[in-house]
């Protein structure tokens, strides 16, 4: 598939001009839009690979969970994630979480 974008001179008009004219025409014809979507494509995994690596995993899991009950392992804490659920009383407020929104 090719798409020809040609721009021609005209009168006195600068090269930098003539520049920005191919690019908006090219940018228009979607061309280079379409080149970074496929850029990275990644085929998805058969029903069959994504069943045996989520059975991997969650055999991965019990042996650890079994192996911090036998104390052979020290869990890690847990990593502190973003929630949207408003913070629970025992964390300090911050700088201006209590000041009221004028609306």
């Amino acid at each position: 598939m090719s798409i020809n974008a040609e721009v021609t001179k005209s009168g006195n008009e600068s090269t930098l001009s003539v520049i920005r004219k191919f690019s908006r025409k090219v940018q228009g014809t979607g061309l280079i839009k379409n080149s970074r979507k496929t850029r990275y494509f990644d085929r998805q995994k058969s029903k069959n690979v994504q069943k045996k690596r989520a059975l991997k995993l969650i055999k991965r899991r019990a042996d650890y969970r079994q192996l911090v009950k036998e104390g052979k392992v020290i869990e890690a804490p847990q990593r502190r994630t973003y929630s949207r659920e408003p913070q629970t009383a025992t964390a300090p407020a911050r700088f201006g979480e209590s000041t009221p929104i004028a609306r």
